[in-house]
């Protein structure tokens, strides 16, 4: 009788053969991640020193703009540089629109929590941590969904310049 190797159940090979599948994607979304980050701390700063001056809706347009074109860069050139590009100007203004439509989103998170709730519950809801709560993560969450896919369908949508390497097989 000879021993048999072990292998693993099929169940426990099921998020190895996963992983391998989306490996590339997986890797996207943490780039974008990580200059989503970035973007996160330059809005958050903006958002807090304007938001005193100009109320929290401008403020947070004006942070969101900024962290945007920030943004840009940072996925046009380490998220998705290896795809094939577009004109500069196409994707820009892509991006840009894609960021309207998110920002459209993140004001109206902090619209809804601000101005709707906060007529009702104005000691809890005209708050600094209530905006950012509103602007912050709920806002900038719902939106961030959005644009990665917005980003990654309709901006950054080329080919990717290299073909990534095949998935290794698992099992």
């Amino acid at each position: 009788m000879t021993p048999e190797t072990p292998t693993a159940p099929p169940a426990a090979a099921l998020p190895l053969r996963l992983v391998a599948q989306f490996r590339h994607l997986i890797h996207e979304l943490g780039k974008f991640g990580a200059v989503g980050g970035a973007a996160y701390v330059v809005d958050f700063a903006v958002f807090n020193l304007l938001r005193s001056p100009t109320g929290p809706l401008a403020a947070a347009a004006i942070s969101t703009v900024v962290a945007a074109t920030g943004a840009f860069f940072g996925n046009r050139y380490w998220t998705w540089r290896d795809r094939e590009r577009s004109s500069l100007t196409r994707e820009y203004s892509l991006y840009f629109f894609f960021n309207l439509v998110g920002l459209g989103i993140t004001l109206a998170v902090v619209w809804l929590s601000h101005d709707v709730l906060g007529a009702i519950w104005p000691g809890i809801f005209h708050t600094w941590l209530a905006d950012n709560i509103a602007k912050m993560l709920l806002g900038t969450g719902i939106a961030s969904v959005f644009r990665f896919w917005a980003y990654r369908r309709f901006v950054f949508n080329g080919a990717p310049a290299v073909p990534a390497p095949a998935p290794a097989q698992v099992g």
